[in-house]
């Protein structure tokens, strides 16, 4: 269970992911992707305290993440293929599209040889033209939707789950468990103009005890703030009877 504090962080975080799949919709990709990166710092910000990976891990797979962007930038012959990478623990998914079978498996070669700290590559590049900017734009559309879908849910915490979307292909990332799963990907899949659902979590037994611990701490806090508010309520209409009872003395 959320805090006020959460709910209030998750509306506001809510507002931005719809106004940005607004404006990925009117304006494509180009113009939209500074305001994209200013709604996923402001995700970053509400959610990083909720986050099942420790700060180091945080950082090692955003490491990770720019160093395969980097080697894709860098290498003439992968420089026009349209590749996307999502890493969480460790684990990179690479989607997208490449021209030939032989140029993937150049690509799937220079990533296991230059990222050292990858523990496991998913290659999910499909062998054909790459996509347009619309397709693009149309997947953009979908992540938020669903990003927006995960906030207005209490099974899990937004930052729990990790949302891409490839050619209405979304594919989930995570460290949940199964019914956190089952939940997620029942919601992606309602998702509009959503074709399939791939999973790829981490699962876990149980919660993780100090999740669990916070939340009970949030819940009793919540439930104290609830019972002082009541209590305050019923002492001011206390106070307004008896000022009633007053100024009925004063008349008389």
């Amino acid at each position: 269970m959320e805090n006020p504090s959460d709910r209030t962080q998750g509306v506001i975080v809510k507002k931005v992911i719809l106004l940005c799949a607004f404006l990925v919709s009117s304006f494509i990709l180009s113009s939209c992707s500074p305001i994209i990166q200013g709604a996923a710092a402001v995700t970053t910000v509400a959610t990083m305290s909720n986050d099942r990976r420790t700060a180091g891990e945080i950082l090692d797979d955003r490491t990770v993440d720019l160093n395969l962007s980097r080697i894709v930038r860098k290498d003439s012959i992968l420089e026009d293929m349209h590749i996307n990478f999502m890493v969480y623990n460790k684990a990179v998914l690479m989607v997208g599209e490449s021209p030939s079978a032989e140029a993937r498996d150049y690509l799937e070669k220079q990533i296991k040889r230059n990222a050292p700290k990858m523990k496991q590559l998913i290659n999910e590049v499909a062998v054909m033209p790459n996509s347009g900017y619309l397709s693009r734009a149309k997947d953009g559309i979908i992540t938020v939707q669903i990003e927006a879908i995960f906030l207005d849910q209490e099974v899990f915490h937004p930052s729990h789950v990790r949302v891409m979307t490839e050619r209405r292909t979304v594919y989930l990332m995570g460290s949940v468990t199964k019914r956190e799963a089952e939940h997620a990907t029942n919601l992606a899949a309602k998702a509009k103009n959503v074709d399939k659902v791939v999973k790829l979590f981490n699962y876990l037994l149980v919660r993780p005890a100090e999740e669990i611990e916070r939340d009970n701490k949030k819940k009793a806090e919540a439930e104290r703030r609830a019972e002082l508010e009541a209590k305050k309520a019923e002492l001011e209409a206390k106070q307004t009877e008896l000022q009633q009872q007053i100024d009925e003395l004063n008349a008389n």
